[in-house]
């Protein structure tokens, strides 16, 4: 389980560096970053990637965009995405399961709740 590769998208370098760290402490220790849903469905399109957590507000293309880009190329629609955001509004977290997001989590989180999302998710696509 721990060989699973990450793809950490986020506008904030800092954002990205945390969540890594937080995925390293958790055991998942191969993860790329991209700065926005542009770089990210280039790196995905281009190199072999397991699971995306991505921000929802971002530059150029954000979270919903990259998520559904992912979901309606066949050879990415498989890759579970995890969204990230600042605020829990009802109607970004309605449209992230619509849009066949994997999970949701709002920032500031910590290991624990990580972990937990990831467990879950990766539980569910029977890894």
């Amino acid at each position: 389980m721990a060989d699973l590769r990450f793809l950490i998208v986020d506008d904030f370098s800092t954002m990205r560096r945390i969540v890594r760290n937080l995925l390293k402490e958790s055991g998942f220790t191969d993860a790329d970053e991209a700065e926005d849903g542009v770089a990210a469905l280039h790196k995905l399109r281009n190199s072999k990637f397991d699971f995306v957590v991505t921000d929802i507000n971002m530059p150029n293309m954000n979270g919903f965009q990259l998520l559904s880009e992912i979901k309606k190329d066949d050879k990415l629609k498989h890759l579970p995405v995890l969204m990230v955001t600042a605020e829990a509004r009802k109607e970004d977290i309605v449209m992230a399961a619509q849009n066949g997001a994997a999970g949701y989590i709002v920032k500031p989180f910590t290991k624990a709740t990580l972990e937990e999302k990831v467990t879950l998710i990766l539980k569910k696509m029977g890894l």
